[in-house]
């Protein structure tokens, strides 16, 4: 019987030996290649923090101690070890196990979203809720990497957890040198100077082993040392500082930056060493004041293909052939990849142009401009706050920054837009990929709220592409707009074919026009134009008549849409966005506004947070696939020829809906 098998609470870990201990370890890696590889995931992270994850449920008592993952995506392990190994079949699919913490799946998980850098915020509103309740015997743990220590939400919560050494905090710092790239910034820097720290560490380690196990002469040898060390440290904490060409203060001081906030600081430890790990965990227990433990790790430890994939370490992968990590499925052309390629010809041209990322290049399709343009680059970590103010600063100086960012993390910089963009009216675009529904990375990865939010931010201009043509076209087009911020959005995944225009009406693009006159107007927004040209063919087929058109930049909308609404029975609107307050409920207030008594049904998303599960499962759920839309068509137009305006949508059954 396998040693995983036996486990099924944290507590069954508290009787293992370290080779058990170590065997387990193993067994956990060769679970987690097996069944993510079946399931796709977040494979890299979680093989990096096996022994983490076992030393803290060997050191803390979960779920009375509160461990929080920041992210989450790396709490793959924890599920294991808490009970959930059985359930990995359903990784991230419909019903199944989610790809973050769960709080409905577990009481060990306490977390529900996965967005960086605010676990400590979290830890920090426990410790003082625990200290008003008088909870002494409750600690409250923080996992959090170096990556997500580049957010400065992170850094609001360190001053204020240091400011209560009486409220404890434990700080587990994951440090892999990585987010989904190398971190970058002058944090990562003093944390490099942090690591290598590492070899003199195991050297004292040794020299503790030995030399103590030598009798009384090299007991006190090893005290004389240790002596010299702790002097050594305390002249740094007074402020030793190298003169000029010695190097970095971080050289000399490299724990500096945690001290002087006021935080206990143990490390470096080899994360990979339980031994160590779990020493300085229950250091950590002890001490009853906040306390970071900086512990450093490898991404994609223990596969071969994880450790050798140099952009990301296998950070998140589709299904892969679990031998080579190579892909089952090649997904084509994707978005990313259109848009990385059409920004480089575009920046061939203007000079002016510059590329920003927030710690994700690779993923976004930055890395051909990266190597093209090293100097025209930035990537600014995991702050999109920043990233955003920073582009409005470069806006103001001559350039044109083009942000790009996954749709669901531009709501973190929602203020920097209203406020620094579009106040200044500055020429800024923002790139937003996993637009609309995600699926199955759960309901805080979707990209649902951008129509909504940003429609309510004065001057700007927001495009969805159809398809890989009209994403040039209007990429474009946004950086030659100079007096406003642009957006352009699309979804995750391959790039569909080509859907031309049969037509132009002024600044729409026609793709389908109806036989005869007064039928259906179906406005598509985006890449649901081709599940709009099925749905009208469907309708077509049972004697409705559908006009559908594409036009192209939805904020502010073409004025040539209220002429052609107004020639029309029944306009329908379908986006991948939010049912209300995005696209359709714009179209809808310009058509009251220009007095065109034509009604309008919305179709969208009416739940914000959908739970994990494919795309088109997500789609045809809320009524947005092909056959629902065509009763949703038809059965409104009966409405309406009966004389009852559209309100709602009809009952569909699952059948029809897909």
């Amino acid at each position: 019987m396998s040693l995983l098998a036996r486990i099924g609470q944290p507590a069954d870990l508290r009787g293992l030996s370290r080779p058990e201990l170590v065997r387990l370890a193993g067994e956990i890696r060769e679970f987690l290649v097996r069944h993510v590889a079946v399931t796709g995931g977040h494979l890299g992270p979680n093989l990096g923090v096996v022994e983490l994850t076992l030393a803290l449920h060997r050191v803390f008592d979960s779920p009375r101690d509160r461990l929080l993952w920041d992210v989450g995506h790396q709490a793959y392990v924890h599920k294991i070890l808490t009970g959930r190994a059985g359930e990995f079949t359903g990784l991230r699919q419909r019903g199944g196990l989610s790809g973050y913490p769960s709080r409905e799946e577990s009481a060990h998980d306490h977390i529900e979203h996965s967005h960086a850098s605010a676990a400590l915020s979290y830890a920090d509103g426990m410790a003082k809720a625990g200290e008003l309740a008088g909870e002494t015997d409750r600690h409250i743990v923080a996992v959090v990497g170096d990556g997500a220590l580049t957010g400065g939400l992170a850094w609001e919560a360190l001053n204020n957890i240091a400011e209560a050494p009486h409220r404890p905090v434990v700080i587990v710092l994951n440090d892999n040198g990585r987010s989904y790239a190398p971190t970058v910034g002058g944090l990562a820097r003093h944390l490099a100077a942090l690591r290598g720290r590492a070899g003199y560490e195991r050297l004292a380690g040794w020299g503790r082993q030995v030399l103590g196990g030598a009798g009384t002469p090299g007991r006190a040898l090893h005290r004389t040392l240790h002596a010299a060390k702790e002097g050594i440290k305390e002249g740094v904490k007074e402020g030793l500082r190298p003169g000029p060409g010695e190097g970095s203060a971080e050289a000399v001081a490299p724990h500096s930056l945690f001290g002087a906030l006021g935080l206990r600081y143990l490390g470096p430890v080899d994360g990979h060493d339980l031994t160590a790990v779990e020493e300085a965990l229950r250091r950590a227990k002890a001490h009853g004041e906040p306390v970071v433990v900086h512990c450093v790790t490898r991404k994609g430890l223990g596969y071969a293909p994880a450790e050798q994939d140099e952009e990301d370490h296998l950070h998140g992968i589709g299904t892969i052939d679990p031998r080579t990590g190579r892909p089952l499925r090649p997904a084509g052309l994707t978005w990313s990849a259109a848009f990385g390629r059409a920004l480089v010809e575009l920046a061939d041209t203007h000079p002016e142009v510059v590329a920003i990322t927030a710690a994700m290049p690779g993923s976004v399709g930055l890395n051909d401009f990266a190597a093209r343009y090293p100097a025209r680059f930035f990537d600014v970590g995991i702050a999109e706050q920043h990233a955003v103010a920073s582009a409005a600063g470069m806006a103001m100086a001559g350039l044109h920054p083009v942000i790009a960012l996954y749709g669901t993390f531009l709501n973190r910089a929602l203020d920097q837009v209203l406020m620094d963009l579009a106040l200044h009216r500055l020429g800024v675009t923002l790139v937003l990929d996993r637009s609309g529904v995600t699926g199955d990375d759960g309901p805080s990865h979707n990209g649902l709220w951008d129509l909504a939010m940003l429609q309510a931010v004065p001057g700007l201009r927001l495009a969805a592409p159809r398809d890989a043509v009209t994403l040039r076209q209007r990429l474009a087009q946004a950086v030659s707009i100079t007096d406003a911020p642009t957006v352009l959005r699309y979804p995750r995944g391959a790039v569909g074919p080509e859907i031309p225009a049969v037509c132009r009406a002024g600044a729409v693009d026609v793709l389908r026009e109806a036989a005869v006159a007064g039928g259906v107007l179906l406005i598509a927004v985006g890449t649901m134009a081709a599940v709009a040209l099925e749905a009208a063919g469907l309708c077509a087929r049972h004697g409705v008549e559908v006009t559908v058109v594409d036009p192209l930049w939805v904020k502010p909308l073409p004025g040539e849409l209220t002429a052609l609404a107004a020639d029309h029975a029944l306009v329908v609107t379908v986006e991948d966005g939010l049912r209300h307050g995005g696209v359709g409920t714009a179209v809808g207030q310009a058509l009251q506004e220009a007095g065109v008594r034509t009604p309008v049904r919305v179709l969208g998303v009416a739940d914000g947070f959908p739970r994990q599960a494919g795309r088109a499962e997500i789609l045809a759920e809320a009524g947005l696939a092909a056959r629902a839309i065509a009763h949703t068509v038809t059965q409104a137009l009966a409405g309406t020829a009966a004389g009852a305006v559209p309100d709602g949508a009809p009952t569909v059954s699952a059948s029809e809906k897909r």
